[in-house]
This record gives structure tokens, sequence and C-alpha cells, in this order.
């Protein structure tokens, strides 16, 4: 059976071929409006960035053949929407016309107001007589409002290759309010020469240009399941590494400069492209840097801080500059592991989120907070006596820097979301050394397990991690799947979702675990 790529890649040739007929025969009116009779919307529709009064929508337009530049393609195209109170769109609430400019691959982003607050709607684009699927979206609650429950969906690490996104289906059927993608949407790589074991392939280059990220997006935006996964709620997004390249820190990438800091503005600027964000995510046209680290408040109830722990990261320790992958490495010999000028997330933020917190902590009423950010937060020992040097165990100083502020002037309740290392873990954060007073819990922290992604570990050394680890209660590698999280006032229950054959596109999901926080009492409970 052809991948959804090959089957995209062959409808556009046969439109190719059917455009260029018509084209020898028709006016060129009539053969814009006969082209325009493909899917422009193949890649389908999402919404994000909820607002009490408004939310952003999305799509991207795809020509007949991705090398057109024939009219209209060449130039600006003139996108409608609509924003309904119902899926058959009788009770349409906005709408408007959009433009999707070329230089941004024909991507609309629509920031719609004057919504009501904490409400449901339907939207979708129309361009010519074509008409995109539906979406469903809502807003966030007025700002004094206290909801009686918010659901999210926590997710991560989707590799192409690695699996099936059988757990977006699920994670659509749980219908959730929010969902928080927290890293490494698209992996560069090219699939490996070697299939077996794997769910899929693709004929993807490692990418060198604008175009082969554009490329890559589109490849991962053609499963179906993650397109339900998007049109089914708003989503909240930030990145990790593999959006541009593994292990990537800051202005420090593989290779010389000149060609690794255009190769990160153009994998920027797809990513941009390609998700539901505000035109002010953008730091300048240039695509030098997208502010992603913010705040979204979900009424009274909780308080997001999305945090970006890639653009102004310090250069791992004792990694040379331009050289390859982040490794471990032994803290007796790395003294750069433990200087305290190092940060994981750059003084400004930093502040930033320290600020915030004390605001937390001073209101009171908002009643959780919530870190959405990339990896494991809490330390992680291994047997071995090694140390991670890409993690939050890489930066100890700028964690504890966080853990301190968190200590002192400490929110309601703090609850870490994370993903990356293709493992659940559930843990306690512990006050670091010299907070004062008894050993206490600060927070609570669940770190997610990957979409699709291979663990690349066995559950005997987890096990091993976990026994030297006493604020770790829960460690689980190689089941990919979600954390589906229930919000009220006074609990939080995340339940752990995995999949049963990630090389089945059909496959069920279980619960592999459950924990709750309770209101005021930091550290989650097996529940």
């Amino acid at each position: 059976m052809p991948t959804p790529l090959a089957a995209m890649h062959r409808r556009r040739l046969l439109q190719q071929a059917a455009w260029a007929a018509m084209a020898t025969q028709l006016p060129r009116w009539a053969w814009a409006r006969q082209a325009l009779r493909h899917d422009p919307f193949g890649l389908g529709v999402a919404s994000g960035e909820p607002l009490p009064g408004g939310v952003v929508l999305w799509t991207r337009l795809l020509p007949p053949d991705p090398a057109d530049a024939a009219a209209p393609w060449a130039g600006p195209l003139t996108v409608r929407w609509e924003v309904a109170d119902d899926a058959q769109f009788r009770r349409i609430v906005q709408h408007g016309n959009a433009t999707a400019l070329p230089g941004l691959a024909h991507s609309v982003h629509v920031e719609v107001a004057g919504l009501q607050p904490g409400r449901w709607y339907h939207y979708r684009f129309m361009l010519g007589d074509a008409v995109s699927a539906v979406g469903r979206t809502r807003t966030a609650p007025a700002p004094q409002a206290l909801e009686q429950r918010l659901r999210v969906v926590y997710a991560s690490c989707q590799r192409w290759e690695h699996g099936y996104y059988a757990a977006w289906r699920h994670a659509c059927a749980d219908q959730p309010d929010l969902v928080l993608f927290l890293g490494d949407y698209i992996y560069e790589y090219a699939s490996p020469k070697d299939a077996s074991g794997l769910a899929r392939t693709h004929g993807l280059r490692l990418p060198r240009s604008l175009a082969d990220y554009r490329e890559r997006y589109a490849l991962h935006k053609s499963d179906p399941d993650l397109q339900a996964a998007h049109a089914c709620a708003p989503w909240v997004v930030t990145w990790d590494d593999h959006e541009v390249q593994n292990d990537y820190a800051g202005d420090h990438g593989r290779g010389d400069a000149a060609e690794w800091l255009p190769l990160r503005t153009a994998a920027w600027q797809a990513f941009y492209e390609h998700m539901p964000l505000r035109a002010s995510t953008l730091n300048s046209s240039a695509f030098q840097g997208l502010q992603l680290y913010r705040r979204l408040h979900w009424g009274r109830l909780a308080r997001l801080h999305v945090l970006d722990a890639r653009q102004y990261r310090d250069l791992q320790a004792c990694r040379k500059p331009g050289g390859g992958s982040a490794g471990a490495v032994r803290p007796e010999a790395c003294p750069a592991l433990t200087d305290p000028q190092r940060s994981f997330l750059g003084w400004q933020q930093e502040q930033w989120l320290q600020a915030g917190l004390a605001q937390d902590a001073r209101e009171r009423a908002t009643h959780w907070s919530v870190l959405a950010q990339q990896t494991l937060f809490a330390p992680r020992h291994y047997p071995s006596g090694l140390q991670s040097t890409d993690s939050w165990d890489g930066y100890p100083a700028a964690r504890e820097r966080l853990c301190h502020a968190l200590a002192q002037q400490a929110p309601r309740n703090t609850v870490l979301l994370g993903g990356d290392i293709h493992q659940n873990y559930v843990c306690n954060v512990p006050a670091p050394p010299g907070a004062g007073g008894a050993p206490r819990i600060l927070a609570s922290e669940f770190c997610g397990t990957s979409i699709s992604s291979r663990a690349g570990t066995t559950q005997d050394k987890v096990d091993a991690i976990r026994r030297i680890n006493p604020h770790v209660l829960l460690a689980r590698c190689d089941e990919r799947g979600y954390g589906l999280c229930d919000i009220t006032p006074t609990l939080w229950t995340t339940r752990l979702r995995a999949i049963r054959d990630p090389l089945d596109a059909g496959s069920d999901a279980y619960t592999l675990a459950r924990f709750a926080v309770e209101d005021g009492r930091p550290g989650p409970q097996p529940a």
C-alpha cells in the first residue's frame, strides 16, 4: 500500500497532466477555475492560541503541483473563512477573507476576534469551489470564570517511520478542550536504508532548504489521524530540536555557522507556516526568531506558562561548537556542567518565568500553574554515574534557580508537563538543597512518552534508574501514546494512555497508569 505522501504525489501528477491539457484549450480564467477543482486543503485545518474572545485558525493551500509557478499559484490567493455555532454552518457568527502569500507557502493564520468566552465553535475555509474539512475549536473562559473542568492532551515526538499515529485517533476520541504539543513535531532524518521494524518509510532527504522543511511538514500533516486531532480542538504548540536539527542549542548547530544559521532560519519559518500561531510570534520578518514562550489563561482554573528550551539555551556542557550530538558526561570530568552562568531557557526567559510564577503565588486566584515545556525536569541520576547534557540535568544551576523561585514564592499548585525522552515519567519535584526547612515537594511532574518515536533504551535500564531516584514514582519505556489530564478546581488527574501496537494503524489504546494531584498537596498519588 502506498504511503499517504506517495498517494498525494500521484494525485498531484495526475492533476498536473489534466491542468496542462486544459491550459492549452481553455481561456486563462476558465483554466484557473478548473485548476481549483483539486483539494487545496490537503494538509487539513487547525486552530490554536485560544483567548476568551478569539482563536487562531490555520490552513495551508496546496497547488495541483508543488512546483507550479503558473497563475494563480505564483501570487497571493484570497481564502474565505467562516466560524459558526453549528457544524452545518446554519448559524455563522464570524466570517471574512484572508490572504495566503506564496512567501509563506500559502499558509493562512486568521486571528478571529469577537467570539464569546468559554464556547465551542466550528470553522472552515473556502477557495473557489473547494471547501475544507470542518474544524472544531473553542475559546478560553472569561478571566474571572472558574471552570469546573479542563481536559488537556499533552504529547510530543512523532517520528514518521517509527509508528503510525493511532495515538492521535484515540486522543481525538477523548474529546480534549486543549492539546499541548511539546516538541518534535517533525523529524529531520532521511528514512533508514534498513526498513525492518518500521511502520512506513519516506523518500525525503535530510533538509537543506526551506523547501525541504516544507515538504517534511507536508509529509507529517498528510496523516489522517494527525489531521483529525488538529481539527478536534485548539492546540498550543512549542518546539524542541528535531524541528531544526538534533540537539541544536541556540546559535549552535552542526557544521559551519555560515551554513547552519540559514538552515535554522528556514526551519523556523517552516514551523511558523505550519502551526496555528499568531503573527505576534514573529520576532522579525526575516525569521531570526519566534516568540514561543508565552502565557495562556484558562480563567481562574489554570495558567499555562509555555516554554522554549531550544532557542536561547547555552551550548551543552563539554560539547564542541559545530560538533556532533550532545551526550552524557561524568560530572567530575566536565566542570562546565555546574557553571552557574549557564542557562537552559536563557536569562530573559528565566526571569519572565520566575516573575509569572511569583505573580501566581501572590494572587492565589489561579488554581493550577502549568509549565508546558520540552523534557524531564526532575533529576535523573544514572547508575553509571553519567549525566545527560541535553536535558535539564545538563543545566543543574538553571534548574536549581527555578526550584528556589518555587520554594520562595510557591504558586497554589505547580504541575510540569514534558516530553522528549520517549518514556513516561511521573515524579515529585523536590526542593533543592539549601532551600531551607525540612525536605519537601515543590511540584508535580508528568513527562510523557512519544506519539510514535522509539525509546532507545530498555525497561531494565529504566527500572535501575528508578531505584536510585526516590522522587521518581513511575518510569516506563517503549510505550507510545500521550497524557490525558482532567483538571478541576480541587483535583488534577492524569491518565497515561498507551498504544498496544505502534506498527498497526488501527491499534487500540489502554490506560497504563493513573495519578492524581490534590489541590494544595504537591506530588502525584496513584489513583
